[in-house]
């Protein structure tokens, strides 16, 4: 069904006693946009639009722009894997803020390095891989094969960077695309700019591609996406969020960052005062937490009143007002954020990108004597992105970068990930991390942590996927 009749049957159950085949018959005859305006927009009734579902996919966008996408707690869809599709011919976007011929080619020179790179390491990788696990002889050889260049690809993506293009899938209901399309409005990145213009006008037309061929095609939803302005309450407090901290906030230490680390936060204000400054800020949320415990009510009231000024009565509060028993700060490689970040049941929180907490080297990257071409390639781009303009730069950062990102979990979810993520079938680095998670909270809470099961990172199936 068009997902405007099918929010318009659903809403019926309602308003009438009628049957699904009853409503369904009613809609056939009636005009669903008469309905949908009285109801919807005179009455405000926002939840018919979570009735109507749509199936939008982006193909040729950047790695960058897919993680932007993918960025809200409800939404259905899978991207383009870098365990699975070989990137190397996949060739590069350059971003629409590197305007001058001198940076396009500085970005280009370091991006055709890096994929040079992940040629070398994933075919070295796979001879590596064949040499020291052969293959049974009970198992099918193609598996063997894909098995082998899965393992491979997993060495050869922290090579991979965020200018790679790749394709993402999504199934949202209408009200959640709204929401998408208002914040991808208000990114900083012109190509999420335009996307978001894209999706908006997509919702105003028949779709691009219909199962059935025949049928008539209808406008996506022409009435209830309407509101997609850009969300100019994040916009703007995302702004005054990261002068303030940048005029008020004292310099700390930035020692090396832990790979996990794990709190459980007992001042609920501080909490939130802390969370709205971490996206904006390079210190950690435990620097951030004990500062604003320590601060008066007057301090921290001044975060959260920017935090709320620009609100009009249709915005939801920002995500950072969002809560849950535990916090787990990483720092974590690109590639291994991109794997978590798909966690749903959790408030996420990104700091900006940067280079300043180095790149992860994977132990195979030795093994195969590969380690001065791989230290080459990031070193190389590392140097580059520190002469182009910012945002422009971020999309020539490896996935092998450190960066730093916050997850609000309960222990349900927390127990969920520790299980999944250290199966032997993972990939090593987010093993790794959920590992340390799993001995980090159950030093925080023993009788919790020690229900927790979960696969130590020594335990190893290279053959398993």
């Amino acid at each position: 069904m068009p997902p405007e009749r099918c929010a318009y049957a659903l809403a019926r159950y309602s308003r009438s006693p009628d049957s699904i085949r009853q409503s369904l018959d009613w809609v056939r005859q009636h005009d669903a946009q008469q309905f949908l305006e009285h109801y919807y927009f005179q009455y405000g009734h926002a939840s018919i639009a979570d009735l109507g579902h749509l199936v939008l996919c982006f193909e040729g966008i950047s790695e960058l722009a897919a993680v932007e996408i993918e960025d809200e707690p409800l939404w259905d869809g899978q991207a383009r894997s870098s365990r699975y599709q070989d990137f190397a011919q996949a060739g590069f976007i350059v971003p629409p803020e590197l305007v001058t011929d001198v940076d396009r080619a500085r970005y280009a020179q370091s991006a055709q390095a890096l994929l040079e790179g992940y040629r070398r390491v994933h075919q070295a990788v796979q001879e590596l891989l064949r040499e020291r696990y052969p293959k049974s002889a009970d198992m099918d050889a193609a598996v063997y094969q894909r098995t082998i260049r899965a393992r491979a690809f997993d060495v050869a993506r922290y090579l991979l960077f965020l200018g790679v293009p790749t394709n993402v899938g999504q199934i949202t209901s209408i009200r959640t695309l709204e929401k998408q399309i208002r914040r991808l409005k208000a990114s900083p990145y012109q190509e999420l700019r335009e996307l978001a213009e894209e999706i908006a006008a997509a919702c105003n037309r028949p779709p691009d591609l219909q199962w059935a061929a025949a049928a008539p095609a209808e406008p996506l939803a022409p009435t209830l996406a309407r509101h997609t302005s850009t969300d100019s309450y994040l916009e703007a407090t995302t702004k005054d969020l990261a002068e303030w901290a940048q005029q008020n906030l004292p310099p700390l230490p930035r020692p090396q960052p832990e790979l996990v680390d794990v709190l459980r936060p007992e001042d609920p204000v501080a909490d939130v005062v802390a969370t709205l400054l971490y996206p904006v800020t390079h210190y950690s949320y435990r620097q951030l937490y004990s500062l604003a415990r320590q601060w008066s009510s007057r301090q921290r009231n001044e975060v959260l009143d920017l935090a709320t000024r620009h609100r009009r009565s249709r915005d939801e509060l920002l995500r950072a007002f969002r809560g849950a028993p535990y916090v787990i700060d990483l720092t974590v490689d690109i590639g291994a954020y991109r794997d978590l970040h798909r966690h749903r049941r959790c408030h996420q929180f990104r700091q900006p990108y940067s280079t300043a907490w180095g790149y992860e080297i994977p132990m195979w990257i030795r093994e195969v004597g590969l380690a001065t071409v791989y230290h080459e390639a990031l070193d190389q781009a590392y140097a580059t992105i520190e002469q182009l303009p910012a945002l422009g730069r971020d999309y020539l950062l490896p996935f092998a970068t450190r960066i730093r990102a916050l997850f609000k979990m309960d222990f349900a979810e927390l127990d969920y990930i520790c299980r999944l993520r250290t199966s032997p079938k993972g990939h090593f680095s987010y093993r790794r991390i959920a590992w340390e998670m799993k001995q980090k909270f159950e030093r925080l809470e023993p009788e919790l942590g020690r229900l927790i099961q979960a696969t130590p990172p020594e335990v190893e199936d290279l053959l398993t996927r």
